[in-house]
């Protein structure tokens, strides 16, 4: 499914949020709406493979060879969208360039405005995507003497973006975060939150998995189900980075606190993700 450009324009400009897909907290997978198309497409992460590493790896201090990075200005200029990702994660990072985050914010959004309307299936959708994430990101906060402001509601659409045509797990998860996370947040938010937690978790997005794993295990405004949200727990745990401390830290806490029932019924639903998965 194609959207107008009319419909992207409106979004960009402020539309209403988009609507959530259904969820279960059963572990089993999610049947998406077939308004909402993902990107997990075997070819677009091949062909995209090399420049989505920005998007994990740490900054390095080695200077990019002038060759190199000459050449990808060159692609960037002519509008090559591998191009204008791997620029904009160099100067968001500090990776071989000076850091900018003005730059990297402009590399960004070329990407956006010419390629909104891409299929989910093109090779380059990742990298669209993965672009809008960045972009809401950067108004959740905005840039320090910059014309960049912190602008929620604008990241909202983004993400929105994102989650929804493009399918992105890191989108699902931050605008699940904005709903979730709003002070006066109302029970639609709380609705919209979930679902959006629920589905980037089952994509495998480690991060919604130990939120969604807290939120099951202490009943934390849902049932409380200790063995599944251990379950989702322990395959965030095993995700995370080392920078990602506050993963491990609740994963012990809930190992620590689970009945032995609770574990072994863990193990199960386990065995039967990783069973799933292998399918």
């Amino acid at each position: 499914m194609r959207t107008s450009r009319r419909i992207i324009l409106a979004l960009m400009l402020g539309a209403a949020p988009v609507a959530a897909p259904g969820f279960a907290f059963d572990g089993a997978p999610v049947t998406q709406d077939v308004t909402l198309p993902t990107v997990s497409q075997p070819a677009a992460a091949a062909l995209n493979a090399q420049a989505l590493k920005k998007v994990a790896a740490p900054a390095t201090a080695a200077a990019v060879p002038a060759p190199s990075l000459n050449s990808l200005q060159y692609a960037a200029e002519g509008g090559h969208p591998v191009a204008q990702w791997k620029l904009g994660r160099m100067y968001a990072d500090g990776d071989g360039v000076a850091q900018d985050d003005v730059r990297a914010f402009e590399y960004f959004s070329r990407i956006a405005n010419a390629h909104a309307e891409d299929s989910p299936s093109a090779p380059q959708a990742a990298i669209v995507a993965n672009a809008f994430v960045a972009l809401g990101r950067y108004y959740l906060n905005g840039i320090p003497n910059s014309k960049i402001k912190a602008d929620t509601e604008r990241a909202r659409e983004m993400f929105s973006y994102a989650a929804s045509y493009f399918g992105n797990a890191d989108a699902q998860y931050d605008l699940a975060r904005l709903y979730l996370k709003t002070p006066d947040a109302s029970r639609d938010d709380f609705r919209y939150g979930a679902r959006w937690l629920g589905l980037a978790a089952q994509k495998g997005q480690h991060q919604a998995q130990a939120m969604l794993g807290q939120m099951l295990f202490n009943g934390d405004r849902l049932p409380r189900q200790a063995a599944r949200g251990l379950m989702w727990l322990t395959l965030a745990r095993d995700s995370a980075t080392p920078d990602e401390a506050w993963i491990k830290e609740s994963y012990n806490r809930a190992i620590t606190k689970a009945s032995d029932d609770d574990r072994a019924m863990a193990l199960q639903m386990l065995e039967h993700w990783v069973q799933g998965r292998k399918d």
